[in-house]
């Protein structure tokens, strides 16, 4: 159950995001934040999260890409940094902000989640990849890095999805089982267009 204070914490997180991302970030939106709490929920749901854990889960969640707001590389580092400076306000004691540092900084590209709550936070980040909306949703990604200068034609964007999605693997028992199937028909699709193009 989560107190006020925390409540106000993400809130804090969310109002930051609404107004200080860049428009150029077109995948790392306030969308893809809400998101990642909406699975965040999920997730902890069906592996039957302790109570007191799903509060910390939910702030690193609302925090994990907060440093998109001051920066574009190494962004996790500044979120940790946010979190430390913003989280005593919400009464969140030294031992917590750790716990959300940790979770935040498992999400920096490749993910290295060491525990349950870490795993489940990684797994909601890339949710998308099991989706109906996969299609949707990369190409805001493609926007994104053609806005900050890494422009891509159509076969070498193909080439990265493809190259991405296979060295990605879902953490937690229910993503292996419910999402990673999901994912497996993405990449086929996505191997098939490099066989009709």
């Amino acid at each position: 159950m989560q107190t006020m204070q925390q409540i106000k914490a993400i809130d804090f997180a969310i109002k930051k995001l609404q107004h200080g991302l860049p428009d150029k970030l077109k995948y790392h939106s306030i969308e893809h934040t809400l998101g990642v709490l909406h699975s965040c929920e999920y997730l902890a749901k069906e592996h039957k999260l302790e109570a007191t854990d799903l509060p910390l889960l939910l702030t690193a969640a609302a925090y994990h890409d907060i440093g998109f707001t001051q920066i574009y590389n190494n962004h996790e580092e500044v979120g940790c940094q946010i979190a430390e400076e913003v989280l005593p306000q919400f009464d969140y004691s030294p031992g917590q902000i750790e716990k959300i540092k940790s979770m935040i900084m498992a999400t920096k590209i490749p993910p290295s989640p060491k525990n349950q709550l870490e795993r489940i936070l990684c797994d909601a980040d890339f949710n998308y990849l099991s989706g109906d909306k996969y299609d949707e949703i990369s190409a805001s990604l493609r926007d994104e890095l053609g806005l900050i200068g890494e422009k891509m034609n159509d076969e070498e964007w193909l080439k990265l999805q493809i190259d991405f999605l296979e060295k990605h693997h879902y953490w937690t028992d229910f993503a292996k089982r419910v999402l990673a199937p999901k994912k497996a028909m993405v990449l086929k699709k996505l191997k098939f267009q490099t066989k009709t193009d």
